[in-house]
């Protein structure tokens, strides 16, 4: 069922809690079950650069399901007219949000002259973003870091804010690190340079009419709530995508939504899932492979997880129906053959 956008939504806006852009991982399968986890949470897609979009093939990078929203599309690029045209792409396809990467640190992506590197060009990204805002008609927002390399200037951010914000972009979801440009990868930048959370807060207080949002090194549902206290929006990345069972609380936690009759599952959200990977199967050839990799920190932390995780990943078992893996992966170890040679350990 498509679960209709709406700029409002009990207890805030849409950008009240999201999942965050992340490439290689948070593609349309992706996002399909982290739908299945929160009907509110916002999904963004995966960085799409504005010459995939305009020299590739648009199906492949903007085709998404139905029930995904709501759901941001974020590009990558540098050309106002090509981030306009690419913006236009998105809102016909269906996009509810149009996102500009000013975060990406990584050394391919600052070859094309975007990503974190255009924070230090307050007035060429505010361009880009006029450029989107005058040809659609949905939020046009920005993702960024609070500085690049080592300069821990508050006024750095708070002018790259404010520029931007002149230009019609009232949403800023902010990595409270800096991106260091040279001498670390893009692993080493979520964890290396140092999380001054202190400066987002202090953006929203000079900015109280912008939707300020928080992202980075947050793992808990304290740490989520504290956030929210004095910010509009919290994005969570890989916490997420590692313990994504999480979003299941999130609903009712943090969107005022009332509990279900029948509380949600992981075996419920597992078949769902296998019923997925049939549909994508018939629909467009998809290996079951591509799809089974998002899902496998659902049962983080339980007995058997270690094994259900094997026998989800066994190539083997590539010509197996969804359904017939998901039952072979809850039975126990001694009556599995298929996983005969393979150690079959459970998680204490």
């Amino acid at each position: 069922m498509s679960v209709p956008f709406s700029p409002v939504i009990p207890s805030g806006h849409p950008w009240r809690l999201s999942v965050a852009p992340m490439m290689d991982w948070t593609d349309r399968h992706c996002r399909h079950f982290h739908r299945l986890l929160s009907r509110h949470a916002l999904l963004y897609t995966e960085m799409v650069t504005t010459g995939a979009l305009i020299h590739g093939d648009v199906a492949r990078h903007l085709r998404f399901n139905a029930e995904e929203h709501p759901v941001a599309l974020q590009l990558g690029g540098s050309e106002p007219a090509d981030l306009a045209r690419c913006a236009q792409l998105g809102e016909q396809w269906g996009y509810d949000e149009i996102n500009l990467n000013c975060g990406c640190p990584s050394e391919r992506v600052q070859r094309g002259a975007f990503g974190a590197c255009l924070m230090a060009e307050p007035q060429l990204v505010a361009g880009c973003v006029k450029a989107m805002v005058d040809v659609v008609d949905v939020p046009v927002t920005v993702k960024h870091r609070i500085g690049i390399d080592k300069g821990e200037s508050y006024e750095f951010v708070r002018d790259f804010v404010g520029t931007v914000s002149e230009a019609g972009c009232k949403v800023f979801i902010v990595h409270a690190r800096n991106a260091w440009l040279k001498g670390l990868s893009p692993k080493e930048n979520r964890e290396v340079p140092p999380l001054r959370y202190e400066l987002v807060h202090r953006l929203k207080k000079e900015f109280p009419q912008l939707v300020i949002c928080i992202n980075g090194g947050i793992n808990t549902q304290e740490e989520v709530a504290g956030h929210l206290a004095a910010l509009d929006g919290v994005m969570i990345g890989r916490e997420a995508y590692h313990n994504p069972w999480w979003l299941a609380s999130w609903d009712s936690a943090f969107f005022g939504a009332a509990e279900a009759e029948t509380p949600l599952t992981r075996e419920a959200v597992e078949a769902q899932m296998c019923d997925y990977m049939v549909r994508e199967a018939a629909e467009h050839g998809t290996p079951k492979s591509a799809i089974a990799r998002h899902m496998l920190g659902l049962r983080n932390g339980l007995p058997g997880a270690r094994r259900w995780r094997q026998v989800w990943s066994d190539h083997r078992l590539r010509d197996m129906a969804p359904h017939a893996v998901m039952a072979l992966a809850h039975e126990m170890p001694a009556s599995s053959s298929a996983l005969a040679d393979s150690p079959a350990t459970a998680d204490a």
